[in-house]
């Protein structure tokens, strides 16, 4: 058989990387259970028209079918299923479904792969990892969410700053404030603006402009206001003095202005005591989806900020409703595949050995592999992680199986006659050999299982 081809977009660590993903994932579900959140898994598929109801392109999505289908089946999306892209409408239909038997506010974390038809590049995929949090009223959502939330992501992102992820910088802004300006200044369609400002990092402020003119029919003055607006930035509550003395200049005087601009003021006072310096106020942040109401999150690794956004979320109101209640909420998501690309891309990180094996039992010969299968068995009923040599080879070929496996620890059955020498273990990288009894021996705590560290 020829050697497969790698399908592209569809990530496979080796197991080195595999422990550094399984790490992270760690550290995560870790933080958000302090923080209170339940987790929960949805099935991978959805009716596509649910899929598609919040104006997501049918070319992301993966549609699922059978080969063997009807003919006249596959031009009929009535009952079509897809893979889901994210985890935010599933949750949705989630929260509906299952209303009478959750307590709200409903926190919930969610870590699962996701499927989306993009183009392959760096840090994106199309099959990937995402781990959302989120937290869901039943009619109502206090503000307080909308604080709380990024300040947990930050927490769990610091967490991880132990083992050499680069410092992270959550860029939040509120749709509120955006939405409240653009009206202020005479514009209506405030889709269209948020749509051109979103693509300003991606094609800059000239093109944008163009578009804001195109698009949303702007004049030149307001579309110079709207890119003001998005050029303000920074993590203390001069931001907010800075957009009132915009608003003024350019005459954008609303309601939802106000409101906005002292949520996103509270939001800024609270990330400076818990996370100082790590929640930026940036007012270019849009998020392109319609069903953001409130505050928007933005997260960049510094030094690698071309890798693109790998947190992002915000507040939605609409997102899920039975006609009869609606439930608001806010989450982050972040792409946890993109993230572990990066962190083993760059060499940032790496496990201290690849296998979770921290002793290699050897085999003295065939005959007697029995009692190195009890010294093993004896081993991992008290948490250590073990295997036996594959082969009653020398010694030296067996020590260096293990060199080869990252092993620490070779284990050397004693003599099985009565009155023999006693078990010995070898730490094969100082060469310190010594007696042992499998019942009361085990090795440093770092070496018990593999850890994951910043790469020297």
């Amino acid at each position: 058989m020829a050697r497969p081809t790698p399908l592209s977009g569809f990530p496979e660590w080796l197991p080195e990387g595999r422990i550094v993903e399984q790490h992270v994932l760690d550290v995560l579900r870790s933080t958000f259970e302090l923080h209170g959140f339940a987790g929960i898994e949805t099935r991978a598929v959805e009716p596509l028209e649910q899929l598609l109801r919040k104006g997501e392109t049918s070319k992301e999505v993966y549609v699922l079918r059978r080969l063997q289908e009807e003919p006249d089946a596959a031009s009929d999306r009535s009952g079509q299923l897809g893979l889901h892209f994210d985890l935010t409408v599933p949750f949705a239909r989630y929260v509906l479904e299952n209303a009478g038997h959750l307590a709200f506010p409903f926190r919930r974390y969610q870590i699962q792969k996701v499927w989306r038809g993009e183009r392959p590049q760096d840090g994106r995929f199309r099959e990937f990892v995402q781990a959302d949090i989120d937290v869901v009223g039943a009619g109502t959502l206090p503000y307080h969410y909308e604080v709380e939330l990024p300040l947990v992501m930050a927490e769990a992102l610091g967490r991880l700053r132990e083992i050499g992820l680069p410092p992270v910088r959550i860029l939040v802004n509120n749709r509120k404030v955006a939405e409240g300006f653009y009206r202020g200044i005479g514009l209506s369609d405030v889709e269209a603006v948020l749509r051109s400002i979103d693509k300003l990092d991606k094609i800059g402020p000239d093109a944008v402009a163009d578009l804001l003119v195109a698009d949303a029919g702007a004049d030149v003055e307001q579309a110079r206001a709207c890119l003001r607006l998005a050029g303000i930035s920074g993590s203390d509550e001069d931001v907010v003095d800075r957009v009132r003395s915009l608003a003024v200049e350019v005459g954008a005087q609303h309601d939802l202005l106000d409101e906005g601009l002292t949520e996103l003021g509270q939001l800024v006072r609270a990330a400076q005591d818990r996370a100082p310096g790590v929640v930026v106020a940036d007012l270019k942040i849009a998020r392109g989806l319609d069903y953001y109401t409130g505050s928007v999150y933005e997260t960049v690794l510094v030094g690698h900020e071309q890798l693109g956004s790998i947190c992002s979320g915000g507040r939605y109101d609409t997102l899920a409703s039975d006609g009869a209640t609606s439930y608001p909420g806010v989450g982050l998501s972040i792409g946890v595949s993109r993230l572990v690309s990066r962190l083993l891309g760059a060499g940032l990180v790496r496990a201290t050995r690849s296998v979770p094996s921290a002793v290699l039992v050897a085999v003295s010969s065939e005959e007697d592999r029995s009692r190195s299968d009890a010294v093993a068995t004896a081993l991992r009923a008290r948490g250590i992680p073990v295997e036996v040599a594959p082969a009653a080879a020398k010694f030296g070929k067996q020590i260096r199986h293990a060199d080869r496996r990252g092993i620490p620890f070779v284990w050397f059955p004693g003599p099985a006659e009565a009155g023999g020498t006693a078990d010995e273990v070898k730490d094969i990288r100082s060469g310190e050999q010594v007696a042992a009894d499998a019942s009361t021996w085990s090795p440093p705590t770092e070496d018990l299982y593999p850890r994951v560290v910043a790469a020297d």
